[in-house]
């Protein structure tokens, strides 16, 4: 009887996993497919806070904080109003960390760093570059050691050097190589799970058309 009991809890008990993990998955996919068919800094308020209360309720899942993160500083990228820039960039620190703390060395998690960086840059680039730029690049770097086979962080830094001016040696020839790169990457990439980071391939493609 005693192993009766024993047995059943454990059935249970997995059982119980097996559902939230269900669960999980079914809600990242359905703020995921939100992600890629809704667009405005609205909608991405609504996707930051959906992923961010995802992530309180798993604890232990890197991914929920990682998109909150993105759907933050995608706002901060499009935020008309620079003062509310660094405030949107701090909330998107606070998730990336979040983040961090549950998967170390990750090259999805530096590149969302990198982009954070550069949103506070943005700001006021002649009077912020200094500061911000390289803790940009240091993370676009840390990203491709991470995983060489990541086309996001060849991706980005074909974006900053398309919005460098030639002179100083950005600017559309500079970035093309970059873009080619990346797009070849995107052919050959293959996210680790269903909702695992996969975006950045549209764009990619469109800046390459752009600096031919």
């Amino acid at each position: 009887m005693k192993k009766l009991l024993i047995t059943l809890f454990l059935v249970s008990f997995m059982q119980m996993g097996w559902a939230q993990s269900d669960k999980y998955i079914s809600a990242m996919k359905k703020n995921l497919s939100m992600m890629d068919t809704a667009k405005g800094p609205d909608v991405n308020i609504i996707l930051a806070n959906n992923f961010e209360r995802i992530g309180e309720a798993e604890k232990t899942q890197w991914l929920p904080y990682y998109y909150a993160s993105l759907c933050t500083v995608i706002n901060a990228f499009g935020e008309q109003d620079k003062s509310k820039v660094d405030m949107l960039a701090d909330k998107a620190s606070d998730l990336i960390d979040k983040a961090e703390k549950l998967s170390e060395n990750n090259s999805e998690i530096f590149v969302i760093k990198s982009m954070i960086a550069t949103s506070r840059m943005m700001v006021d680039p002649q009077s912020r570059w200094m500061k911000y730029g390289p803790v940009s690049a240091e993370n676009i770097q840390k990203a491709k050691l991470a995983d060489n086979t990541n086309p996001r962080p060849v991706y980005l830094e074909g974006q900053s050097k398309f919005y460098t001016p030639a002179a100083m040696g950005g600017g559309k020839e500079a970035a093309k190589p970059y873009f080619e790169k990346a797009v070849m990457m995107y052919e050959n990439f293959k996210p680790a799970t269903d909702i695992s980071p996969n975006w950045g391939k549209g764009q990619a493609a469109q800046f390459l058309s752009m600096s031919n």
